[in-house]
């Protein structure tokens, strides 16, 4: 039994008329995503000599295609990370030769974070890996019920953006 159940479980007996299917679902997603976060693909990243952010930045250059440059501002937009994080883990991709920072062609006073040839073949080697992790994260699903799970969270997220 989860813990999120647990607790359902627990409210259920002291309290038989409260509702507890929002917690307990709200519990669920909650625990699902620290454990993966924490026991899937921490250690996954670490592997490979990255922490999760790192690994965000790294895949979201990635995908932006060529030149794989964003300003801090529109990576800190698409990786949902607070802009002091943001500076950290360029900071820390920056020391570690995997990005670089340039002068921005379109605005004087900024600047471009952009991959190296070495944070360009990191990344382009570790995604087709974390995608297999990301699968045996899942197996226990079916094709079919991933894609109901996909349609649900991405409901919940639309209704939560609104």
């Amino acid at each position: 039994m989860d813990r999120a159940q647990f607790a359902a479980d627990q409210w259920r007996k002291e309290w038989p008329e409260i509702n507890d299917l929002p917690m307990l679902t709200l519990g669920r997603l909650a625990e699902l995503s620290a454990r993966i976060l924490q026991e899937e693909l921490e250690p996954f990243f670490a592997q490979h000599g990255l922490h999760a952010g790192e690994f965000d930045v790294l895949a979201t250059l990635r995908r932006s295609a060529k030149p794989y440059a964003l300003t801090p501002t529109q990576l800190y937009e698409a990786t949902m990370v607070s802009s002091g994080g943001m500076t950290n883990r360029i900071d820390r991709l920056e020391k570690a030769g995997l990005v670089e920072r340039r002068k921005n062609p379109n605005d004087r006073r900024g600047v471009m974070v952009a991959l190296t040839d070495e944070g360009f073949k990191k990344i382009t080697h570790v995604i087709p890996l974390h995608i297999k992790n990301e699968e045996r994260i899942l197996s226990k699903m079916t094709i079919g019920e991933i894609e109901q799970l996909n349609v649900l969270t991405g409901k919940l997220l639309a209704s939560l953006a609104d």
